[in-house]
């Protein structure tokens, strides 16, 4: 393909085509790397495990600006659903179908099309700009986006702005900027019984039974009050899992998995901790496993934030808001840096990802472009 002249929407298609399933990147960082080595950007492969990562670079000097993506995908679940094979971009009424057209090939096409245009435009831009890629961002997230930034933490490369291409926005493009996210911490909890037949209830120790209060605890316990940025602590179990498939034979074993959307009025330590007083004082003998999937960070409005405010109101005349809802993303390892960056999460419209029949307007696929590039223009220009 001949990259000189490429648009948005003819890159992404490309990336569609390529059937990138976490952790593989089907080449899509190549076709990255192919659009934008001839413009001054030194790219750089970092290879963790499975996961190859891509670092591409074009200038030396602070301050540095960073768009962040991921290349790979989930898995489009049965093809004979979608309406157009998921890995064959097919236009109808405007929009582009495809696994991920806008989680989030989308946002890695807009950001590298506005890199290319900015630098046409400056050549001579003050301090530098790069793309961090990876293709472990659907998956367990352990060799990508964390790995790169430990590596260029290690050799004193300091992100000043980041940008997370993220599928960011509910209704309408530029109606949502994530400048934080929740922390997540689940845990898989396991509560110890004795098991025997039904009929000699002194003969058993349920573990049913004996986790039902403190379960009852742990639903109605206010963690914190939030804050005027994050929506106070969330506590939801997801599985709970006993029993031996026998009507007439009480289990030895209850097992639940939870799990806390937490933001910055708590801590890890101070959740576990508080979930194990309230387990001990039930007198459970149990076990739990702890997993922190990340913690909460925010960007309050500094100048990342009032550019790319003031960037969507001039291409779309949309007011955003600035949120912190959702899910996890990669920004979690990216705010966690030192120095720390400052970091914020915009991109279109998210409300058919991880869907059958993904899709991404093809009118707001190019106004994503042209408000990075504002962005770009306000910050290095």
């Amino acid at each position: 393909m001949d990259y000189k002249n490429i648009s948005t929407l003819e890159l992404l298609k490309e990336l569609i085509s390529r059937e990138s399933i976490s952790p593989n990147d089907a080449g899509c960082q190549d076709v990255l790397v192919e659009l934008l080595s001839e413009h001054g950007f030194v790219p750089e492969f970092m290879q963790f495990g499975d996961v190859r990562n891509l670092w591409i670079r074009r200038g030396s000097q602070a301050p540095l600006v960073v768009f962040a993506g991921h290349t790979d995908v989930v898995p489009p679940g049965p093809s004979d659903l979608w309406d157009s094979p998921p890995f064959e971009p097919t236009i109808r009424d405007n929009k582009l179908y495809g696994r991920g057209a806008a989680d989030m090939k989308g946002g890695v096409a807009a950001s590298a099309i506005a890199c290319l245009e900015f630098v046409k435009a400056n050549p001579n831009h003050k301090g530098s700009i790069a793309l961090l890629i990876t293709s472990d961002e659907e998956s367990v997230a352990i060799d990508g986006t964390v790995r790169v930034c430990e590596e260029l933490e290690n050799r004193g490369d300091a992100i000043d702005y980041c940008i997370v291409a993220e599928p960011s926005c509910a209704e309408r493009l530029g109606d949502t900027i994530k400048i934080g996210r929740r922390g997540s911490l689940g845990a898989t909890l396991a509560v110890k019984g004795k098991q025997g037949h039904v009929a000699y209830p002194h003969k058993v120790r349920n573990p049913i039974h004996l986790s039902a209060p403190a379960i009852a605890e742990l639903c109605a316990t206010e963690w914190d009050k939030g804050n005027k940025f994050f929506p106070p602590t969330s506590f939801q179990i997801s599985n709970y899992r006993a029993g031996t498939g026998a009507a007439n034979v009480v289990p030895g074993l209850a097992q639940i998995e939870f799990n806390f959307r937490f933001c910055t009025e708590s801590s890890p330590e101070s959740l576990e901790t508080r979930v194990e007083d309230i387990l001990k004082k039930y007198n459970l003998d149990y076990e739990i496993e702890w997993i922190l999937g990340g913690e909460p960070f925010l960007t309050e409005a500094e100048d990342l934030t009032n550019a790319m405010v003031d960037s969507i109101k001039e291409v779309t005349g949309v007011d955003a808001e600035l949120s912190t809802t959702g899910g996890t993303s990669d920004g979690r390892f990216i705010a966690k840096m030192n120095p720390k960056p400052k970091i914020l999460e915009f991109g279109v419209i998210n409300a058919s990802i991880h869907q059958i029949n993904e899709h991404v307007d093809i009118n707001d696929l190019e106004k994503s472009k042209d408000i990075y590039v504002k962005v770009l223009e306000k910050l290095l220009a």
